[in-house]
């Protein structure tokens, strides 16, 4: 999976579902995608929380991409996250983890998220093992789409490819046998939580929003709240 900005807990449910998580950072960026940013509640209704990067292109890989230099924009998004959920059962625990994540100094774009995938991973207690294609070094940019990823599936030695419910339109069952490998997907099915201010439940927010309603135990919980298809 590419590496996004905090994304939603199926994301943290893939991961602790499998085994072996590969970031998969060296593939074209996308303008307008989760990669840089994703949504919390602001006054009550859903807002990205975007980190900004110089000169997005859709002609180059996450990894050749590097953030706006300056702290201002990290610390706007702190105000705005204070503002909107400091009244949130879990704000003191999960606004220091916000700021920790965002701390980085780095002016890359992947190692700044890849950072943030480990972080939060320990954070809710995930144990599975993460790595980079770029630094595993596949020697198969040449390839595309599902051959990319059926490549890596082999030289990892995988058994079993789990991507998220929205990859079924993406990848063949059929191809993936052929090699001896099971295609899986993960649909995520949590249940409704409390969010304050808000009429009804906003689903699929950014894991700050779960962590800030439940805490980082009540997040922990939920991460079995899928179905494997």
């Amino acid at each position: 999976m590419q590496p996004y900005f905090l994304p939603y807990i199926g994301y943290w449910q893939l991961l602790h579902a499998v085994d072996r998580f590969v970031v998969y950072d060296d593939v074209n960026y996308i303008k307008g995608g989760w990669i840089n940013r994703n949504r919390i509640l602001v006054d009550g209704r859903p807002a990205y929380l975007t980190v900004p990067v110089r000169k997005a292109s859709s002609n180059r890989k996450i990894n050749e991409h590097l953030l706006q230099p300056g702290r201002g924009w990290r610390e706007k998004m702190c105000k705005t996250l204070e503002h909107n959920y400091r009244k949130a059962p879990y704000f003191e625990e999960t606004f220091a983890l916000f700021v920790d994540l965002i701390a980085s100094e780095t002016e890359s774009l992947a190692p700044f998220l890849v950072r943030q995938i480990h972080l939060l991973s320990a954070h809710l207690g995930i144990d599975t093992e993460i790595v980079t294609s770029s630094e595993r070094g596949y020697g198969n940019t040449h390839l595309r789409g599902q051959e990319r990823v059926l490549d890596i599936c082999v030289q990892e030695g995988c058994e079993v490819y789990v991507n998220a419910i929205g990859g079924r339109e993406l990848y063949s069952s059929d191809r993936f046998q052929a090699l001896g490998l099971e295609l899986r997907f993960l649909e995520s099915g949590m249940a409704p939580y409390a969010q304050p201010g808000v009429q009804g439940f906003v689903p699929f927010l950014s894991i700050l929003d779960v962590l800030m309603n439940l805490g980082r135990a009540g997040a922990r919980k939920r991460l079995p709240e899928f179905t494997l298809i």
